[in-house]
């Protein structure tokens, strides 16, 4: 593998991990305020409208390869499109912020044990240390410098949900490695979002008879444009193409980035302060990814 590919990859997952802290913001601002199973419809519904002028004619060029793998493409569709953010929406309407965060962060585990059941592919020894460091510096954050006061944390059906989210995310991340479909990034998750959006579609409407639609307001349409263009388009063809060059236990390593860039977004955005803690837990967190994704790495 060149290093060339091997940086694109990692900077593409940096990308993307920004996209979705930013993506965990929108959720926790628009709770109570936006259906969440709406909210997830008409991203991708958004998305798919986007994207679809633009991979029309690779998909009919690739219609064979496509049809060939549409079971492979309708299952990683119902995993990521139709389930994973979703959940997390869901889950944003009943536990906190902070708790979505730290359930967020089985990620690799999820993605290391799928890994293990599905691939037969074990961490090396670097990674593991890498996965160590980096955990480290999340709960640095994650709890202001005082790690034990993690213990203290309740946890109630919201975090539940995101145990299911993150189960989810890890098979999809893993499935997506097994079954390789030779088409390009933005074709594959076109086809994705055309089998995705229709898995959806019941779940919306149900939403919709129960409990309303979305209230259309400047806050709906600017979450549902930054969630379809930057945590969509941009963040899962990063997401895929750091899959398929990294592997899926190394790329889920990213996923401990996120409360990182929330944390700075917030700052930015929301007025908070930096603290000594933020800055230790975010170099052990670069450090460790740095062990994880180094040029050993196998997976």
């Amino acid at each position: 593998m060149s290093n060339a590919r091997r940086n694109g990859a990692i900077a593409g997952l940096v990308i993307c991990t920004l996209a979705w802290a930013g993506n965990a913001l929108v959720a926790r601002a628009s709770a109570g305020m936006l259906p969440p199973i709406g909210l997830s419809f008409w991203r991708w519904l958004t998305a798919l409208l986007l994207l679809l002028p633009f991979t029309l004619p690779s998909l009919y060029r690739h219609r064979d390869l496509l049809s060939v793998h549409w079971k492979q493409i309708a299952i990683l569709a119902a995993l990521s499109i139709s389930s994973y953010n979703t959940l997390l929406y869901l889950a944003a309407q009943s536990t906190t912020a902070i708790n979505i965060t730290l359930v967020n962060t089985g990620l690799p585990v999820a993605a290391f044990i799928w890994s293990v059941v599905l691939l037969r592919q074990w961490p090396t020894r670097l990674t593991l240390l890498g996965t160590l460091l980096s955990f480290l510096g999340l709960l640095l954050i994650l709890s202001a410098g005082k790690p034990w006061q993690l213990l203290q944390i309740g946890f109630n059906r919201g975090d539940l949900i995101m145990v299911l989210a993150v189960l989810t995310w890890g098979l999809y991340s893993v499935l997506l490695r097994r079954w390789p479909v030779p088409v390009p990034g933005f074709t594959l998750l076109a086809a994705m979002l055309l089998c995705g959006v229709p898995l959806l579609l019941p779940f919306y409407l149900w939403e919709l008879n129960a409990h309303g639609g979305m209230p259309w307001s400047p806050q709906a349409f600017g979450a549902i444009g930054y969630t379809a263009v930057m945590a969509s388009l941009v963040a899962y063809s990063a997401w895929n193409h750091g899959v398929r060059v990294l592997g899926p236990a190394t790329a889920s390593l990213f996923s401990y980035l996120m409360p990182i860039f929330a944390s700075l977004l917030g700052i930015l955005l929301l007025g908070e302060h930096l603290h000594a803690y933020h800055l230790a837990g975010g170099a052990l967190t670069f450090v460790g990814l740095l062990l994880a994704t180094w040029q050993g790495r196998k997976a």
